[in-house]
């Protein structure tokens, strides 16, 4: 029942009702026949008895009316009723008491009690008023319906606005960042389709002041980073001078890496799949990493993957740069097989969860070096490509794995 629609649980909730009301008048319909049937018999066999009891004392004409009366009956002519009740009547009930026998007859146009005592005969019909018990039980049944399937058309025609609002929201969540909710009504959706309203605006004023703020900070930290850079090749100390080197060639590759998982994070942004080899991937991010090819074992049987290879590549070359960094040995080995891809470095294990390192900022005290963005740059680009990543600690080891679409092996050249 919690996952059930609002939607659903309506139409089974009408459904269930409507159900159960056309038992009840049919269970109603089926009561109410089989007690008028057993009440007219017994109705009917008083009136023989009280008449063929009154008979035998000779009643007078105003006792007979008064019989009659009470007992809303009235004497009908036997042969005129007779060829009626042979075509279209049936026997209802049929008996006998010490009084003599009796017989009741229906027909589609009354019902008819036949007495016969000692050679006398009577016919008197039933002067009743019909009974309208099940015309009035079904009416109301019917109406009762009629105002459920009412009440049901009503209250969707209501919700109908919740779909559209649903639609427009996930259009927004997808991407169309400039997308607007709109509802004229100020009823209850109207209130949450103008709530939404007024978050996605405040939401795109925050992405504005943020992009505005990313552009800003980055030009500005490129222009003394590219001055210093400049200063840093009249420094005659060799070991000095590539020192800084490196500092300010580290300070600008983060810039560009920021640049490139702020683009990624843009719900908007499709990567650029293509046909590639795992290889071609590794090759692209020992580029990146720019460091001594020697501190990075490649071991796997190549193959051929969709993705967008410049973000696949700059991903593992975070996980490399991770696993050189913080390895006892300053290497790290990367494998791969049936669409997994491992990387491994010898360590100590990791304090805490890999959630808390895929935050961005995020680090262990001791380990200083680096700004905490690797991990959160490596999980920003695998959730655009829709690849799982995990960790795990094994022997000393600590292993990062890919898991990928589903690979197919290259085929070996030559």
């Amino acid at each position: 029942m919690k996952n059930l629609s609002v939607g659903t649980f309506i139409h089974l909730l009408f459904s269930l009702a409507i159900i159960i009301l056309t038992l009840t008048i049919y269970f109603f319909i089926s009561w109410n026949n089989d007690k008028y049937k057993i009440d007219e018999v017994s109705h009917y066999k008083l009136i023989a008895d009280a008449f063929l009891s009154n008979v035998q004392l000779n009643p007078t004409e105003n006792q007979l009316q008064k019989f009659y009366k009470d007992f809303s009956v009235r004497p009908a002519s036997i042969e005129k009723v007779k060829d009626g009740i042979e075509d279209e009547g049936k026997t209802v009930f049929a008996g006998q008491s010490m009084f003599g026998q009796v017989r009741v007859f229906e027909t589609p146009d009354a019902h008819y009690i036949y007495v016969q005592r000692l050679g006398y005969n009577l016919m008197l019909q039933d002067n009743r008023p019909k009974n309208y018990t099940v015309q009035i039980a079904v009416g109301i049944g019917i109406f009762l319906i009629v105002l459920l399937v009412l009440l049901y058309l009503a209250i969707l025609k209501k919700l109908h606005p919740l779909k559209k609002l649903h639609k427009q929201i996930e259009r927004f969540a997808k991407g169309d960042i400039q997308s607007r909710i709109d509802y004229i009504y100020n009823d209850e959706i109207g209130k949450i389709a103008k709530s939404f309203d007024h978050a996605i605006l405040h939401i795109n004023r925050l992405i504005a002041s943020k992009n505005l703020f990313m552009r800003n900070i980055m030009h500005e930290l490129k222009t003394p980073i590219t001055k210093g850079r400049i200063v840093v090749e009249s420094i005659d100390d060799d070991a000095t001078k590539k020192i800084l080197i490196r500092a300010f060639d580290r300070m600008n590759e983060l810039i560009n890496e920021l640049a490139e998982v702020e683009r990624v994070a843009m719900q908007n942004f499709t990567p650029d799949i293509k046909e590639t080899s795992l290889m071609e991937i590794v090759t692209k991010a020992q580029e990146l990493l720019m460091t001594d090819k020697k501190r990075v074992v490649v071991d796997f049987e190549d193959f051929e993957l969709k993705t967008d290879a410049k973000l696949f590549a700059l991903a593992i070359k975070n996980l490399l740069d991770n696993g050189i960094k913080y390895s006892s040995d300053k290497t790290v080995k990367i494998t791969a097989n049936d669409g997994s891809i491992s990387i491994t470095s010898k360590g100590v294990e990791l304090k805490h969860p890999l959630s808390f390192y895929i935050e961005p900022f995020s680090q262990e005290e001791k380990r200083s070096s680096g700004f905490g963005l690797g991990l959160y740059i490596v999980n920003s680009i695998l959730e655009k490509l829709h690849f799982k990543f995990s960790y795990r600690y094994i022997n000393s080891e600590n292993i990062f794995t890919i898991k990928t679409r589903k690979a197919k092996s290259k085929p070996k050249k030559g």
